[in-house]
């Protein structure tokens, strides 16, 4: 019989977490808005599971482990997150707006990008990157420390002379944030893709703590 526990839990923009009984999530895990956590997950200390204008669904017997986030958006559309059943989320990881197969593995410090989709099986290992938009087929492997982008995936190394050029063509501001600017133009890039954030997390000012009791 699981505890209940139901650490953080936040509503944001007239949503608010719910929990299956048989999951457990832990007193210093944060739930905001429109989360959904499945039969017999696992939410361990210090994740950070927020919806903001969207949702997180997470399937059954999944684990998010210590310190991971996982952050939807609605800026460009709807950008859930999406994590199947039998999915292991390491400590430190981050997935921002993807779609997560059963049973895939994402390593610890590892992070997936917006509109990213992984496919059953596959494996995000140790500080790997998934860039926006990427799909990864089934059991697909992205070793550590590297970077997987495009559909159908490539990878490459952290030091490839080819990596800026080819992050520069996945348009990542405007998948992310809707920002149309030049992969050059980085002032300018950057202050828009701020001031979107900035609106987007202002809406966190009427947010309620739920009361578990």
């Amino acid at each position: 019989m699981i505890a209940e526990t139901q650490g953080i839990r936040i509503r944001h923009r007239g949503h608010e977490p719910r929990v299956h009984p048989t999951a457990y999530v832990a007193p210093t895990a944060t739930l905001v808005g429109d989360v959904r956590v499945g039969p017999r997950a696992r939410v361990m200390y210090g994740a950070v599971l927020n919806a903001e204008g969207s949702r997180i669904e997470i399937g059954e017997a999944a684990v998010i482990c210590e310190n991971a986030v996982l952050r939807g958006s609605a800026v460009v559309g709807d950008q859930s997150v999406v994590v199947g059943d039998h999915v292991f989320v390491g400590p430190h990881a981050t997935l921002l707006g993807c779609e997560v197969g059963r049973c895939v593995y994402v390593a610890t410090a590892a992070t997936v990008l917006q509109s990213a989709r992984l496919g059953a099986g596959s494996v995000v290992a140790v500080g790997a990157l998934v860039h926006a938009r990427t799909v990864l087929p089934n059991e697909y492997f992205v070793p550590p420390h590297t970077v997987a982008l495009d559909a159908p995936v490539r990878l490459l190394a952290p030091g490839d002379p080819g990596l800026a050029e080819a992050i520069g063509r996945v348009g990542f501001a405007q998948v992310a944030f809707g920002v149309d600017t030049e992969w050059t133009d980085r002032i300018n890039r950057y202050e828009h893709i701020a001031e979107v954030r900035v609106a987007e997390f202002g809406a966190h000012a009427d947010d309620e703590v739920v009361d578990p009791g």
